[in-house]
């Protein structure tokens, strides 16, 4: 087994942007899910989106779960870990540095790039969490200092609760990263208005 043994796609930057957008899609989404997404944040950045190993009635995932918004958390340490050596070799494949990667993840992807941050901060420069949940109820923490994390919910959202949110955004700044909670008017989907906040955090 190889550390790129992801399925994914990779897209060079363009006009010379160092960024690289790390696309983690949700249930049932692929490689290609989150590429139109990750050009309306930046339109020059290189864009990294794996599709998850793990298959659920015939949809792909990050990790496995037990049921509605209940993970098997020794996978998700496994995975989480099994997507931080494949950031790794990926930016030695493709040139990138890690000090440039921004996580962008949406639901189950939101969830793996939270883990990643916990448990393999070294990876990770930024994240931005659409619809996240708190992915290890007690996870061994690495320190977040300097890290950014964006964090979009729905406040309508029948998925993840407000709670969820909040004890999520706590446990980063726990672990010093500095932590943007934003509520928007919406469900568990994504709306313009979420993409266009995540855009302005570029600016």
């Amino acid at each position: 087994m190889t550390d790129l043994d992801f399925i994914h796609r990779y897209v060079p930057s363009q006009n010379g942007s160092k960024r690289v957008l790390l696309l983690l899609h949700g249930t049932g989404g692929d490689e290609s899910d989150l590429l139109p997404l990750g050009r309306e944040l930046d339109p020059d950045a290189a864009l990294l989106s794996p599709r998850g190993k793990v298959v659920e009635n015939g949809s792909p995932r990050f990790f496995r779960r037990f049921a509605e918004g209940v993970f098997d958390e020794e996978d998700v340490a496994r995975r989480a870990n099994e997507l931080a050596d494949f950031i790794t070799a990926a930016a030695v494949q493709y040139g990138f540095s890690v000090a440039d990667l921004t996580a962008v993840g949406y639901s189950n992807g939101a969830n793996i790039a939270a883990a990643v941050l916990l448990l393999r901060p070294e990876v990770l420069h930024e994240a931005i969490l659409f619809r996240a949940m708190v992915p290890l109820t007690d996870p061994r923490t690495g320190d977040l200092r300097g890290k950014h994390v964006f964090i979009i919910a729905g406040e309508q959202d029948p998925i993840v609760p407000a709670e969820n949110v909040e004890r999520l955004a706590g446990l980063l700044r726990n672990c010093g990263s500095e932590v943007r909670l934003e509520w928007q008017v919406a469900g568990h989907g994504l709306t313009q208005a979420d993409i266009a906040s995540a855009r302005r955090s570029f600016s």
